[in-house]
């Protein structure tokens, strides 16, 4: 009896050793820290950093700049790719090409419940250039998220939609999943492969992969005027993970 006692009571404290490990890891867990502000300086040639004067972001980020300068200084790394946003196209660049004034996104992934600290002295993943002064849409924007379900033909596409921003889900309720869009002459099509973009035709696409449709249109049109509207940038993101 009394072995069978032991034993039970080490299976106990090795299953709550693995709840605390398990809690450990989870609060380890990178989230991301999106920061969007003007570059206030040249970096010089390989800097490890950017001074960039913060106007913007997501929740995560900017809650931790309550009460402190708008201009910090975040780092970056030998990883950190460098886009160039240029009339809706992406360009891998160089961290030369940067320019004081340019309006720059950072987005930096960082563990969960970071301080402002720690957060600076993470290198970004990905900072986007947007050139000195690049306007603000005129529309609002409806994001749909889902996997190509036939081939882009004729203006059209159609997709199963899994996801999208608030605007688009609102506008689904009570719709069917597969939903057809519209597509024109200007509309940009874009593969990511991992952070690395390239120009693609809409006979690249293919049937079965991720595909996010950003299209700007009146915030109050119904989702049938959304879809007729041309879209303006189709992303594929290849085939969704077994």
């Amino acid at each position: 009896m009394k072995v069978r006692l032991l034993c039970l009571a080490l299976v106990a404290l090795s299953v709550v050793g693995l709840g605390a490990s398990g809690s450990v890891a989870s609060s380890q867990t990178n989230a991301l820290f999106l920061v969007r502000g003007e570059l206030l300086a040249d970096p010089p040639s390989g800097s490890s950093s950017l001074i960039v004067d913060v106007a913007g972001g997501n929740r995560r980020a900017l809650r931790l700049l309550v009460g402190q300068s708008s201009a910090q200084s975040f780092a970056v790394g030998p990883n950190t790719q460098y886009l160039r946003w240029t009339h809706g196209v992406p360009t891998v660049v160089t961290q030369d090409n940067l320019a004081e004034g340019d309006q720059l996104t950072l987005r930096i992934r960082a563990p969960r419940g970071s301080s402002l600290a720690q957060l600076l002295a993470t290198p970004a993943g990905n900072v986007a250039d947007r050139g000195p002064s690049p306007g603000r849409p005129a529309r609002p924007l409806w994001l749909f998220k889902g996997t190509l379900n036939a081939p882009a033909s004729g203006g059209h596409l159609g997709i199963h939609v899994l996801d999208g921003n608030y605007r688009a889900l609102k506008a689904m309720l009570g719709q069917g999943q597969d939903q057809t869009f519209a597509y024109g002459r200007r509309t940009i099509f874009i593969r990511w492969q991992g952070r690395v973009p390239t120009l693609i035709s809409p006979s690249q696409l293919v049937v079965g992969e991720r595909v996010s449709i950003r299209i700007r249109a009146r915030g109050a049109a119904s989702l049938s005027e959304v879809e007729a509207t041309p879209a303006n940038h189709v992303a594929a993101h290849g085939r969704p993970a077994a």
